[in-house]
């Protein structure tokens, strides 16, 4: 695997980030979460006045082959049509993309189908789907090298364009199941409670979906360590946000976390590349069940709790403006002195 250089953003500016949001006119700690959303992004571009700039949500699209077990309720076929759906700015994403000034990258990584050359859509295919990890690893050690450099280079892309903020999101049935095995490999978790209804199976497809994760995981004869697991139980479309959550964290990027499945891509990530999560901003906890679990592992503080899981980082992309008013704050407040005003707790 391609290796990152991710170093922690450095403390040595926080107490001055400290000292000037506690200066600026208002009581101390009255401005709660945007206070400390304020000191983060100080912190990951290391100065007192932080901008955000470009923002993007970069979508990866891919096929899973455990979803010929029937562990969600849309068939595979659905992948391909909302990339179309996207692509016609028609998708839940795409409103907020809008109304937040988001570009959307949206980029096939492993759909089981034969686009048409189309200008909006990234190809970066690895392969049709991944394999059934049912009965055997769903990626190789070369195919998981592809996709995890591949995530990267977009990243790299967007950097280069200007981007300094930017969202992660997916597309590809199964990949709540993939997600789940991801967690309770990672966490220890017990399976059963890494499960959920993804796209909206009832009570008995969970079941279901639960004895085919829990046979797949009792095949399961590999190390245990994060590159096995990613490799074997992975999904084209995660990996790549792997690949991309890196190479953003590794360029001083702020990284906004959606849902269920990137909020385990940041579990994976952050496995491999510790010193990644202060890179991170975790927009909500859905509804998912597992979400709450994994966030709790990681100590991640969500912004919104809206009862979201659609994915395509939706999450993150409605809670920006909640960090774009933590940047304003720090950036457009006077302090107690340019006020005028006695300074009061």
């Amino acid at each position: 695997m391609i290796t990152f250089k991710i170093k922690e953003p450095d403390k040595g500016i926080e107490q001055a980030l400290c000292d000037k949001i506690e200066n600026l006119a208002k009581p101390k700690g009255s401005l709660g979460r945007l206070e400390s959303l304020a000191l983060q992004i100080g912190l990951i571009q290391q100065t007192l006045n932080p901008v955000l700039s470009h923002p993007i949500n970069v979508i990866y699209a891919a096929d899973h082959g455990i979803a010929d077990e029937g562990v969600s309720k849309s068939p595979k076929e659905v992948t391909r049509q909302v990339i179309y759906n996207f692509l016609n700015g028609g998708s839940g994403v795409c409103f907020l993309a809008r109304q937040h000034g988001f570009e959307i990258k949206i980029v096939d990584g492993g759909v089981d189908y034969d686009f048409p050359e189309i200008p909006r859509l990234i190809s970066r295919k690895v392969r049709k789907g991944t394999r059934n990890y049912l009965h055997e690893a769903a990626m190789t050690t070369e195919e998981v090298d592809l996709a995890i450099c591949y995530g990267a280079d977009i990243v790299t892309d967007c950097y280069n364009e200007g981007c300094n903020v930017i969202s992660f999101g997916e597309m590809g049935i199964g990949n709540t199941a993939t997600s789940s095995m991801w967690m309770t490999c990672l966490t220890g978790i017990p399976l059963e409670r890494c499960v959920g209804a993804g796209s909206g199976l009832d009570a008995a497809g969970v079941r279901h979906k639960y004895e085919v994760l829990k046979a797949a995981l009792d095949n399961y004869s590999g190390d245990g360590s994060a590159l096995d697991v990613l490799r074997y139980f992975g999904g084209i479309e995660m990996v790549m946000a792997v690949g991309g959550m890196l190479r953003a964290a590794e360029l001083g990027m702020v990284i906004l976390v959606d849902g269920f499945i990137m909020t385990n891509c940041v579990l994976m990530a952050s496995r491999l590349y510790p010193a990644m999560l202060p890179y991170c901003v975790f927009g909500h906890c859905g509804d998912e069940s597992g979400h709450k679990l994994v966030l709790d592992y990681l100590g991640a503080e969500p912004l919104l709790h809206l009862g979201l899981r659609l994915g395509e980082g939706s999450g993150s992309v409605c809670a920006y403006p909640i960090v774009d008013s933590a940047v304003r704050m720090i950036n457009e407040m006077h302090t107690f002195a340019q006020a005028a005003v006695t300074k009061y707790i």
